[in-house]
């Protein structure tokens, strides 16, 4: 006897499906949207801070770490601009930078364009930090999950996929109404 995976989680997102709709018509839309609010920012900055210390055992700073994900983020960048980003000096990014390059997880190289520009580029081991991360990051979602029935898993899947699909929309018009060459977005004015 074969099981067929997907038609069951199919019908459990159905069934989760039915039971939102049936919730939301209870509670109204912005009530609704207000409990998935309150579920999804229940896990606060203190507990994300404890998970990463419990990961790296004090051996990367959180100002590491933001670096790290701002080149992630945003690609090679320079030193100025990385300063810029996280509100520090030149000379300050100059020395965290220092410290990152002496433990391989940046590298600083020139611009190909423009010589005299220095970009930092994440090396081998802030790769393997994020790799590690995400690692351990899936590790313990995994074990989460396990504790759900399919049911909630299908429904929980439907929300992620929508809420992807809202942010990525999101994302778009944002870029849409970006003004090139500045952080700022468009103004749209009433005619």
């Amino acid at each position: 006897m074969t099981l067929n995976i997907d038609a069951k989680l199919n019908a459990a997102a159905a069934r989760a499906q039915v039971k939102l709709r049936a919730k939301a018509a209870r509670l109204g839309g912005k009530a609704l949207r207000n409990e998935v609010l309150d579920e999804l920012t229940s896990w606060n900055p203190r507990e994300f801070i404890a998970a990463f210390q419990r990961w790296h055992t004090g051996s990367m700073s959180l100002i590491h770490l933001n670096v790290l994900m701002l080149l992630d983020a945003m690609g090679p960048t320079s030193m100025s601009r990385l300063a810029e980003a996280l509100d520090v000096s030149v000379a300050s990014i100059s020395g965290i930078v220092d410290r990152m390059e002496a433990r391989a997880l940046v590298e600083r190289r020139h611009d190909e364009a423009d010589r005299r520009v220095v970009l930092v580029h994440p090396a081998a081991g802030g790769r393997k930090l994020f790799a590690d991360i995400d690692e351990r990051r899936r590790a313990g979602l995994a074990k989460l999950l396990d504790e759900l029935s399919d049911d909630d898993l299908a429904g929980l899947l439907q929300g992620h996929r929508a809420l992807r699909s809202a942010r990525k929309k999101f994302a778009d018009t944002m870029t849409a109404r970006a003004v090139p060459g500045t952080k700022l977005l468009a103004v749209e004015t009433k005619k």
